[in-house]
């Protein structure tokens, strides 16, 4: 027979003296074939989190060391297999890159195309993570709201790109190939729908008394600490950085466009959860300004069959739906890249969780994990 202490010990995790022990817990990892895995090694007290260490590389794939035996034309596709819902800004930026070395003037065509598919590809990642989002805190049926407007995006990029995730679109000098004749009426047959259907999303989510209550003053972080682990994308902007690429170091033809950064100061994840729904109405801002006025002209600059980058280093960076992406070469003048570093803004964005959800409950750590936006394989690499 066990004694009432001994019972207790068992059950509550009692230390020796009697007083409440830590917990140590795995979260994940899930099986090593499903497409983000992360291991996240919780030490709890009680409900209370003390501490959290992501463990990462479960699916690493050494993308850029592959990237060092592919030209300069096929590295450009690996990146779409990072982070995959910013698929076409990844090879944009590994093209611009590319573009930057060799001086290739782009012409304006190509640059209204890619700035058009770019924004889609951000609304599409938006309403992704806004539909997971609500179901990971237990608000199931926004996640079929969600795939309405982003599958309308996937049937324009298949369409166009002939793909839904991984396009392989961009090209040294523009895009793989035209626009589809009807590409700008579905464009803008998009922009009506979204439109129409943008309210349901303050609707169902953003004024829902409980899903307010779980959002906010949650996973707290200020703008000297957001600054200070190098957080970008709408994890910054939610802490009050001005971060936005488009903005700062504007590319393609961005700088002609009307539209706003969208900044929140709350530091919370209410905070970063309004930048993303405010951001996917710039982004139709940003389309509308561009869809009926595509330049005609050539879609792709002429280029040689073989790339050879001169000897040097080249460094491009871009706003993906998650933040900086950051691409460096370094070039010894060959067919093939001396070195490639990304600098992806998922693994920034994670390095600040512990200092994020340390000291709160760990049924908080599902809402601020959510508004972090993590894909996985744009960590690992």
């Amino acid at each position: 027979m066990y004694s009432q202490t001994e019972i207790l010990k068992d059950e509550r995790l009692l230390t020796p003296d009697g007083s409440e022990g830590e917990l140590v817990i795995n979260i994940g990892p899930q099986h090593p074939a499903t497409h983000g895995v992360l291991h996240l090694v919780i030490t709890l007290e009680g409900e209370t989190v003390k501490h959290v260490e992501p463990h990462l590389g479960y699916i690493h794939r050494s993308i850029e060391k592959m990237c060092e035996s592919l030209s300069y034309r096929q590295f450009i596709y690996v990146t779409s297999r990072m982070d995959y819902l910013s698929a076409h800004i990844n090879n944009h930026a590994c093209a611009m890159t590319v573009e930057k070395g060799l001086q290739i003037a782009i012409p304006e065509r190509a640059q209204y195309i890619r700035v058009i598919m770019d924004e889609l590809t951000r609304i599409a990642s938006h309403e992704l993570w806004w539909g997971a989002m609500a179901m990971d805190l237990g608000a199931f049926t926004p996640f079929f709201y969600a795939f309405r407007e982003r599958e309308t995006i996937n049937e324009i990029m298949e369409q166009t790109c002939g793909a839904r995730l991984t396009m392989n679109y961009m090209v040294p000098g523009g895009v793989m190939a035209d626009i589809h004749p009807t590409f700008q009426q579905k464009v803008k047959d998009f922009i009506k729908l979204f439109k129409s259907n943008i309210d349901e999303v303050d609707e169902l989510v953003t004024g829902n008394i409980i899903f307010q209550s779980r959002m906010k003053g949650v996973g707290y972080l200020s703008c000297e600490d957001a600054i200070s682990y190098g957080c970008t994308g709408p994890v910054g902007r939610g802490s009050g950085v001005h971060c936005d690429i488009r903005k700062i170091y504007p590319y393609e033809i961005y700088s002609q466009l009307q539209f706003d950064e969208i900044i929140e100061t709350g530091g919370d994840c209410f905070s970063r959860y309004l930048v993303r729904v405010k951001e996917m109405k710039q982004s139709i801002r940003i389309i509308e300004q561009l869809i009926d006025n595509i330049p005609p002209g050539d879609y792709q600059a002429k280029t040689k069959a073989v790339l050879k980058l001169p000897k040097g280093e080249f460094y491009t960076r871009v706003e993906t739906a998650r933040g900086e992406l950051g691409v460096y070469i370094v070039s010894e003048g060959g067919t093939t890249p001396y070195r490639i570093k990304f600098r992806s803004p998922g693994f920034s964005n994670l390095s600040a969780l512990n200092h994020m959800v340390r000291g709160s409950k760990i049924g908080d750590l599902m809402a601020t994990m959510g508004t972090l936006d993590l894909v996985i394989p744009d960590i690992d690499r």
